[in-house]
């Protein structure tokens, strides 16, 4: 039987999510135990996955650089998801102040990037990153 749905289609927040994660090359949304993900081959972002006892239904989980991970958890905006996050995985709860939609295209980049296949970095790299951000230097190209 397959797991009922657990988000709401119209969620903004969800629709803002899509628009960014459904730029990169190839990605393609599915559901998976109620919740949307969005795959290039594997997942590299998920939305609403909260914490045993703590739902967080405006949530986006991704992949960071291990580097980033401990900076990422000392703003007290991030956590780690049940499940997931003993792989990696790190969530944004987007329901604790005005979400930073470049700061999470950004995250969602670096998530792509950490999933994606040679093939699909050279893509992206060709046609630009939809959150304007470079391999070479990962911060936004307006040369920061």
């Amino acid at each position: 039987m397959p797991h009922p749905q657990m988000y709401d289609d119209d969620d903004p927040q969800l629709g803002r999510l899509r628009a960014i994660a459904l730029a990169f090359p190839e990605a393609v949304e599915k559901m998976a135990f109620g919740r949307p993900t969005f795959r290039a081959g594997k997942i590299f972002a998920y939305y609403g996955q909260g914490q045993t006892g703590h739902p967080r239904p405006e949530s986006i989980q991704i992949l960071p650089d291990e580097a980033e991970r401990p900076a990422l958890l000392a703003d007290p905006r991030f956590y780690i998801p049940s499940y997931i996050g003993p792989y990696g995985w790190l969530g944004l709860d987007l329901s604790m102040g005005e979400p930073d939609w470049q700061e999470i295209a950004e995250l969602i980049d670096s998530s792509y990037r950490r999933i994606a296949p040679a093939r699909l970095i050279a893509l992206l790299e060709a046609a630009g990153s939809p959150a304007g951000v470079t391999r070479s230097n990962n911060h936004p190209r307006d040369g920061r």
